[in-house]
């Protein structure tokens, strides 16, 4: 394919293009967040197919920890796919991560029960589920880095927030089919065999995108770099060997990634687990409430992102981590109190009055918009922070090892602490204690991108 020009001004770029890229970017993304989510979404229900039924909380937390094993993957996927990225490109790379994403998502609903072959099946589980963690190391850092190589430089926190979307909307679309499917199928079918479905499903989005994907053209900025003749040789030691640029990655981790990544996934992933397994208000109800906050809440990304055009990207962000450290506590513990008073308790799960309902969307409502605060600009920001050449390796390693280690195994620590303290609550401490930290840490070393050039 004929690769763009070397004479390139990405403030020119026609926005007819620009959202042409866009488009075939996130599609893809969004099938990949929705590959890794469904896991997430179904995490109640699978437990009990693929561990032992005698104790269902031990199912749920080995199923849980399955599905941070996922993001413990992520950052060795950072590393992998970073180095390929800024070596043979960014399109190349996140084909191949959008194949290995699918085709391993696909396979989880091949997977034999516990009770057909034993322990064979949470293996495989695992193993496929740390390929998902490998897959999606790759695929974020070289849709963001794609995007915001096109965007012009005043409005990249705008465009980029555009691909900040799709880990929500993929989060969603996980919801809405699961809901769809039950709904068609019926609960106890569903639980049966029935979740399989969204998982098998993930084939069909996955060759659909990949034509999307391949008449691409690779990244100009890429592009004129190989032309020139100034590709790193080697990423990875570009990026750990210069003591600049191993600053510049340990501040985005702890001074950004790290508070974004837990409060996204506890303004999301830990509502849905609060709600449905602590509060236990019943799936269908939980599931509801979460689509939507997510309807409501996911336009705010693009909002966040664009206003970090104008007042920048470090405000924003840090607003939002430091907002999510003082409420979090006070909108968990309203959410009890509503399913106290407007729950009524029918088969050990609670039926929710309307207004109960409302205010619990109410209150993920406010989750999901500190979330969007913290993730809506954190793209434009990475990618400004670092060199095109080893710009997909730099953004990469810090954002999935902070993302997969501290924000993605949130959900997991949350409701471990909740389990062993027998308290409802002492699992939100783990969120806030981490954000405070990261807002302390990004109001000393955090330095504002805002309208940064590209090219070095």
């Amino acid at each position: 394919m004929q690769e763009v020009s070397p004479i390139f001004d990405n403030n020119k770029i026609p926005v007819k293009k620009l959202w042409q890229v866009i488009i075939a970017s996130s599609v893809g993304t969004v099938i990949e967040w929705y590959d890794f989510y469904i896991f997430g979404s179904l995490s109640a229900i699978i437990s009990l197919s693929f561990f032992p039924k005698d104790d269902p909380t031990a199912a749920f937390l080995s199923t849980l920890a399955a599905f941070g094993a996922g993001f413990v993957a992520r950052p060795f996927g950072g590393i992998l796919f970073g180095r390929l990225g800024d070596k043979i490109g960014r399109k190349y790379t996140f084909l191949l991560t959008l194949l290995l994403m699918g085709g391993s998502t696909f396979a989880i609903a091949l997977i034999p029960s516990y009770s057909e072959i034993g322990l064979v099946a949470p293996a495989i589980l695992l193993l496929l589920r740390i390929i998902q963690g490998l897959a999606l190391g790759g695929e974020y850092g070289g849709a963001a880095t794609y995007v915001a190589e096109y965007a012009p430089d005043a409005q990249r926190g705008k465009y980029t927030a555009y691909i900040q979307t799709t880990a929500t909307l993929g989060f969603f679309v996980s919801i809405v089919v699961i809901l769809v499917c039950q709904n068609l199928m019926g609960d106890a079918t569903f639980k049966d065999w029935g979740w399989r479905v969204p998982f098998a499903l993930s084939g069909i989005l996955v060759i659909v995108s990949y034509f999307i994907r391949r008449n691409m053209h690779e990244s100009p900025l890429f592009s004129k770099l190989k032309q020139e003749g100034r590709l790193s040789e080697n990423p990875l030691k570009e990026a750990f060997s210069t003591k600049a640029n191993r600053r510049l990655m340990l501040i985005a981790m702890f001074g950004a990634i790290v508070g974004q990544g837990v409060v996204w996934h506890t303004g999301q992933f830990y509502a849905q687990i609060f709600i449905n397994k602590i509060l236990k208000v019943d799936f269908t109800t939980t599931n509801l409430i979460i689509a939507a906050s997510l309807v409501v809440g996911t336009p705010l990304f693009v909002v966040f992102g664009s206003l970090s055009d104008r007042v920048g990207r470090k405000k924003i962000m840090l607003g939002g981590m430091a907002l999510a450290a003082i409420f979090y506590y006070p909108l968990f513990a309203w959410m009890s109190d509503i399913v106290d008073q407007e729950g009524t308790l029918i088969n050990d799960a609670y039926q929710l009055t309307m207004k109960g309902k409302i205010e619990l969307a109410f209150i993920c409502t406010c989750l999901v918009t500190f979330a969007s605060m913290a993730y809506g600009p954190i793209a434009a920001f990475l990618v400004e922070l670092f060199p095109t050449k080893i710009r997909y390796t730099s953004l990469s390693v810090p954002y999935h090892f902070a993302n997969g280690i501290f924000g993605g195994c949130a959900p997991f620590v949350a409701t471990w602490l909740g389990a062993v303290t027998h308290s409802n609550f002492s699992g939100i401490f783990y969120p806030i204690a981490l954000s405070a930290m990261t807002v302390i840490v990004g109001v000393l070393y955090l330095p504002e991108t805002k309208g940064r050039a590209l090219m070095d």
